[in-house]
């Protein structure tokens, strides 16, 4: 949020420089991300100046130039070749002096002096445009003859210069959206401070409301009616009639310009002025365009359509809170207004509107049709239900002022329910616990007081505080100690110089260790680590049979359609970041994250305890697509495949401790992969990998293949120990290599040739690898066979040969017996 520095010392006057004012409101929790400089015109005109032209001589080498004599003040007469056709002696003319900036849109060029066809000029007679004062270029702009020669063009034409600070308003500070909450911290740290600058009291402008009040006609009564009372706890308004509609003044324009609003009329921009003055929204109807000559606050019926203030036809929601006339609606209570009910050049009578509306609804609506308006962002937030009468009567006033006209009407003020403030108990030796530093019990009382909270009561132990509305995340001690600290300021609490510390359990193995361990290992083979949202698009669902969106956990208020549920799988987002990188050229992916997925479980759906009614699961996935590794003078093309990224997840399994070989091969989905393997762990689904199925990578536009693994963080966790990965000398005695050629069925697995060798040879068995596969003519049609290594060692002795074939022979017979293998001679 934009705050504006001369606007907040209307209600604060002080001489502090704004980045002063930045440093003391972030200490406050009011961020200040950013200074800027604002000029109600580029530039400022700074190095613009009054001059007087004395006399004008036509150019001796150029028939459409002049050579004139202008006096510029302070004694100095310069020459200045102009261009313009309507320059003549004793005008009053802005000059820029040499030096000057002119700007033009985003480029500039700077006024040096030089000879134009022969002649000296030493500056440039402007046109309106040239200075950013308005559009016309028809000729050099000429001033009122009073003018006085040598006058500051800033000053003549009274720019405005500003320093604007850049505020971020954090969801819990509703308090703060505004120039008097800002006001407020303000006032309140400069006060409860020890600090050199003058106290400063936080003072809200005198609205002279008993005099227009009682010169109200009650021409136009307007009467309300509020029939959904929960959406709109306070609804206030009043007529003015006798208006005219035109331009705001200056001042007022400048001041919308500095913080980000573009200025419409006089009628509307008074209404967003208050706004950001106070924090409280309001909105002017057109008196006329209320049909019935009554108001009415309702919900319409859902698939009600609606045309809202852009042009854009909308569908209602079944909560969306209308404002109405008589027969149909005329805006989206706090939201966003209606095409038809508006201000325009021919208002002449207006129905002004200052409500307070539940954030809840306000939140819904917005987010359903996408609207974020400067209303629904402090509606949603919560607003000062105790600010709708004064705002409304600061806006009629400068209304009455700047546009003429009269009260119309009596007040209408429907607020059936009003809101109390809230009652805290405070404790003080239990506050300075929780700050950290005894402060004081006054000064604790000064700092509340300070922030518009009362002191009821007090006791020896502490206050009786009374909480006023517009303070919507005070609810609690807590909440009063957080408010107290942040005026008393964090950095005023010094650090103790007492170290306190107490014995704790950590499970072993230790999450986050194992997570890390793997990360860097990726990560220094060349893996980029991704991190997508948890928020998934319903589109990826709605036609899954992997991925039923009947276990979808779906989000109540969504932000938007894209953002509707809860990711069943990290497969998607992360195939929206490879895809974002192949659109940007860079072909040669390899991808990794950790990141929870999230389920409804079926047969616990209706069940009373949330914690089963969803599953979340931690997973680690992986992508690769591409090249091996970038093109090399030194290495031929090689394409990323299922082995490549078969051999980086073992080696990262193994980093974890996990014991690879203990691995049971499992089914994997031919629906996600045309080609696939799975395995369990402790008997759980534990790791699936292969080549994504191409309708997969179609809906998202992507071309090459695509490699993919996931694995169950959590049954990982369940059964490692990287403990247990320790280094060890290298054996003394020799390996014994002996291979075997099987004949197999075509359905049979090498991970299932693998694992069952492991478990026949554990304890000498150390290495198995398929290094042939044939499939063909001189083997019956549906075998096929393996050319197998085997790596056998005893780490005591040296192997004999009867040894050795005595375990090839308990091999073979395993394979023949479990699997259906035959030995080839």
């Amino acid at each position: 949020m934009k705050i504006s520095c001369n606007w907040l010392k209307d209600y604060i006057p002080t001489e502090l420089d704004p980045v002063e004012i930045g440093r003391i409101l972030t200490d406050c929790g009011l961020e200040v991300e950013a200074v800027e400089e604002f000029e109600t015109v580029k530039g400022g005109l700074k190095g613009v100046v009054i001059g007087h032209v004395l006399s004008t001589s036509r150019h001796p080498n150029a028939d459409k130039l002049t050579c004139c004599k202008v006096d510029v003040g302070g004694g100095q007469v310069l020459d200045i070749v102009c261009g313009a056709p309507n320059v003549a002696p004793g005008q009053k003319v802005p000059v820029a002096t040499v030096g000057t900036v002119i700007y033009n849109g985003d480029e500039s060029f700077v006024i040096k002096a030089s000879k134009l066809r022969g002649e000296p000029s030493e500056g440039m007679i402007c046109a309106e445009d040239e200075l950013g004062l308005g559009d016309s270029h028809a000729g050099i702009m000429v001033l009122d003859e009073n003018s006085v020669v040598g006058t500051p063009a800033a000053e003549y034409f009274g720019v405005t210069e500003d320093t604007v600070l850049e505020v971020a308003i954090t969801p819990n500070r509703s308090d703060a959206a505004s120039h008097f909450g800002v006001a407020r911290d303000l006032a309140a740290a400069l006060k409860n401070r020890e600090t050199q600058h003058p106290l400063v009291p936080f003072t809200k402008p005198v609205v002279a409301w008993d005099s227009l009040y009682s010169a109200r006609t009650n021409e136009l009564p307007i009467p309300v009616s509020v029939e959904s009372p929960e959406a709109c706890k306070r609804y206030s308004g009043i007529t003015i009639s006798g208006l005219k509609v035109q331009d705001s003044p200056a001042w007022l324009r400048d001041r919308l310009k500095a913080v980000g609003l573009r200025p419409i009329n006089n009628i509307v921009d008074i209404t967003n002025y208050v706004l950001m003055e106070t924090g409280q929204p309001l909105h002017a109807f057109d008196a006329a365009k209320i049909k019935g000559n009554k108001v009415v606050v309702k919900k319409l019926s859902a698939g009600t359509r609606f045309v809202t203030l852009d042009g854009v036809e909308r569908e209602l929601g079944a909560d969306d809170l209308m404002i109405c006339n008589a027969s149909e609606g005329m805006c989206i209570g706090g939201v966003f207004g209606g095409a038809d009910s508006g201000v325009s050049e021919q208002t002449t009578a207006i129905f002004l509107e200052s409500a307070y509306f539940d954030p809840t609804h306000i939140r819904k609506t917005s987010k359903l049709h996408g609207l974020k308006t400067d209303a629904s962002f402090r509606f949603e937030r919560g607003t000062d239900p105790n600010m709708t009468i004064y705002a409304m009567q600061r806006a009629a006033a400068l209304m009455i002022e700047f546009a003429g006209g009269h009260l119309s009407s009596e007040i209408v003020d429907v607020y059936p329910e009003p809101v109390q403030n809230r009652e805290i108990e405070v404790n003080i030796q239990r506050m300075e616990t929780l700050i950290g530093k005894a402060i004081g019990r006054q000064k604790i009382k000064d700092i509340v007081e300070s922030l518009d909270i009362v002191v009821l009561d007090e006791t020896a132990e502490g206050f009786n505080l009374s909480i006023p509305p517009f303070k919507v995340d005070v609810e609690r001690e807590a909440d009063v100690v957080e408010e107290v600290l942040r005026i008393y300021g964090y950095n005023n609490v010094e650090m103790p110089t007492a170290v306190h510390s107490s014995l704790s359990f950590s499970l072993k193995p230790d999450p986050e260790r194992v997570q890390n361990l793997v990360a860097d290992f990726l990560s220094s083979n060349g893996f980029y680590e991704i991190l997508t949202n948890s928020l998934s698009s319903v589109a990826y669902y709605e036609k899954s049979e992997i991925f039923p969106i009947e276990q979808g956990v779906k989000i109540l208020n969504p932000l938007s359609r894209d953002l509707e549920m809860m990711r069943q799988t990290l497969l998607f987002s992360g195939l929206e970041s490879v895809a974002y990188n192949l659109n940007r050229r860079q072909s040669d992916l390899k991808f990794y994250e950790f990141g929870n997925v999230y389920k409804l479980v079926p047969e616990f759906a209706n069940d009373n305890d949330v914690t089963k009614r969803y599953s979340q699961k931690k997973k680690l996935a992986l992508y690769v697509t591409g090249k091996q590794e970038s093109e090399s003078w030194y290495h031929a093309e090689r394409k990323a495949d299922y082995t490549f990224l078969k051999s980086y997840i073992f080696a990262a399994l193994r980093k974890a401790g996990v014991a690879v070989w203990s691995l049971q091969p499992s089914e994997a989905d031919p629906r996600m992969f045309s080609a696939a393997e799975a395995f369990k762990l402790g008997n759980k689904e534990f790791l699936v990998m292969g080549k994504l199925q191409a309708s997969l990578l179609k809906g998202l536009d992507i071309k090459q293949d695509v490699y993919y693994a996931e694995i169950d963080w959590n049954t990982l966790l369940e059964d490692v120990n990287p403990e247990k990965v320790k280094f060890r000398e290298v054996p003394r005695f020799p390996e014994v290599r002996r291979d075997l050629a099987l004949l197999l069925d075509g359905k049979v697995k090498f991970v299932e040739l693998e694992t069952l060798a492991y478990r026949v040879g554990k304890g000498l068995l150390k290495a198995v690898n398929l290094f042939d596969v044939y499939e063909g003519e001189k083997i019956e049609a549906g075998k096929k066979s393996y050319a197998i290594s085997f790596i056998l060692q005893d780490e005591q002795k040296t192997l004999t040969d009867q040894e050795v074939d005595k375990l090839m022979r308990k091999l073979a017979d395993a394979f023949e017996r479990e699997l259906g293998a035959s030995v080839r001679k």
